[in-house]
């Protein structure tokens, strides 16, 4: 496939590789910050391509995605921050014609982890001697907290545990309410993330962790993403690719 990267930093240049790698062509680089090939996207650009992946800041998000639902080209979005608008660019996806992908970790490890804690939550929803917590680390370059993973960690919680009705991400100084989740991060050193569920009782305690050795799980689901969507239309969200994996 001809391919166009759209956010040129760390992530996009792994994406670039994992393309490279699997037989794919990137025909151009998109960074508002002037790393790549251009700074904008058009639909003269897009027209020459046969997906894009994008791992962009969410400036100028809401342009892109008038461009992708325009040009009806195959997108893979790990960009995050625009999720109060999901609604809206649905719309305009589907409106368009597009095939539109999004999500905040596309690493198959990841879901595997999101599995397991959702199942763990179920399991702790009627034994209230169980609480249950998230912790998330990552380097100190990092510029947002929690991380996107740690919220769809805490979204799972969530849904598995009804007890649960919020996430609490801010610092207590109070105690906890029984309803709340809390959810904690931690920026600092080079690690590429850790996410960690405590399911906690006077008793025990039970851990499950997701640890990434580096960023290249990340990118290679993302481009396996990007292969997956071909000839399909519609707004999918990461859980969607992810259950079609498992399922071949």
């Amino acid at each position: 496939m001809n391919l166009i990267i759209t956010g040129y930093g760390r992530m996009g240049r792994l994406v670039e590789k994992i393309c490279l790698e699997r037989g794919h062509k990137v025909i151009a680089r998109v960074d508002k910050g002037g790393s790549g090939d251009y700074t904008d996207l058009s639909l003269e650009l897009l027209s020459q391509a046969e997906g894009v992946v994008e791992f962009a800041l969410a400036e100028g998000f809401e342009e892109n995605c008038r461009l992708y639902g325009e040009a009806g080209i195959p997108v893979v979005v790990g960009t995050t921050g625009w999720y109060d608008k999901k609604e809206e660019i649905a719309s305009l996806i589907k409106e368009k014609g597009g095939s539109f992908l999004y999500g905040s970790n596309f690493s198959i490890g990841a879901h595997i982890f999101f599995t397991l804690t959702e199942r763990a939550a179920e399991l702790i929803a009627d034994i209230p001697d169980y609480d249950i917590m998230v912790t998330e680390y990552h380097h100190k370059m990092k510029k947002d907290s929690p991380s996107g993973t740690a919220i769809t960690t805490g979204e799972r919680i969530l849904k598995g545990c009804p007890r649960k009705t919020k996430m609490q991400f801010d610092k207590l100084d109070r105690q906890i309410e029984d309803e709340e989740l809390h959810v904690a991060s931690v920026r600092g050193g080079h690690i590429p993330g850790i996410h960690r569920v405590y399911l906690d009782s006077p008793a025990d305690t039970i851990e499950v962790s997701h640890s990434a050795r580096s960023r290249d799980g990340f990118a290679l689901g993302a481009v396996m993403a990007v292969e997956w969507l071909q000839g399909k239309k519609g707004f999918f969200s990461v859980d969607d690719f992810v259950k079609d994996f498992f399922k071949l």
